[in-house]
């Protein structure tokens, strides 16, 4: 088994430093670039190769929208590609849109409680999810790829998948920086930074 995994392009709100979860973000000028570095890298890799792949994103724009500008750049029509729902970001419920800062004066008990088991939080709001519940839609997902593939996808579903692989405990994927601008190899179970 053979993936390339992508973050999306960075948006306003992850500049922010705001929850997005599942909210339908844009990138903004630095993601729209990190995209098409992203495609120009994974061009010179896999060369003519690419045209072998499965492509596929989440269904989110900010994750389209990257999928598309890689296409581009690595010179292969743009919307050639498939979306998958379970490669959506892990559902922040109501706490979407805030930052932990703002949350931290809010709910202070409620932050607290997610620091002592970020892995197994759930936020409040009838969608919210943790990354456990994540997981079990990425490992669905996961199971289904049956050819090397190119995925775009979220920071949560990285998370999960440095964890399905068992190359991080819970903890350790669950918090930690998923860069926007380089590209997750993953092949056999081992995880390769790009």
């Amino acid at each position: 088994m053979l993936i390339y995994v992508i973050r999306h392009g960075q948006t306003d709100w992850n500049a922010e430093l705001r929850l997005q979860g599942q909210k339908d973000i844009p990138l903004n000028d630095t993601g729209r670039q990190q995209a098409t570095g992203n495609g120009q890298a994974l061009a010179a890799r896999l060369g003519a190769k690419a045209r072998h792949f499965d492509f596929v994103s989440s269904p989110l724009h900010r994750t389209r929208e990257t999928m598309e500008r890689m296409r581009l750049a690595m010179a292969l029509e743009p919307s050639a590609y498939r979306t998958d729902e379970r490669l959506m970001e892990v559902s922040f419920g109501d706490w979407e849109g805030h930052t932990m800062a703002e949350l931290e004066q809010q709910v202070p008990e409620r932050v607290a409680e997610r620091e002592v088991s970020k892995w197994d939080f759930i936020p409040p709001g009838e969608t919210a999810e943790s990354y456990e519940i994540l997981s079990w839609r990425v490992s669905a997902w996961l199971k289904d790829v049956t050819t090397p593939t190119v995925c775009v996808a979220h920071g949560g579903v990285i998370r999960v998948l440095f964890r399905i692989c068992g190359v991080m405990t819970q903890d350790e994927a669950s918090v930690g920086p998923i860069p926007q601008d380089r590209i997750l190899k993953l092949e056999n179970g081992m995880i390769d930074w790009l």
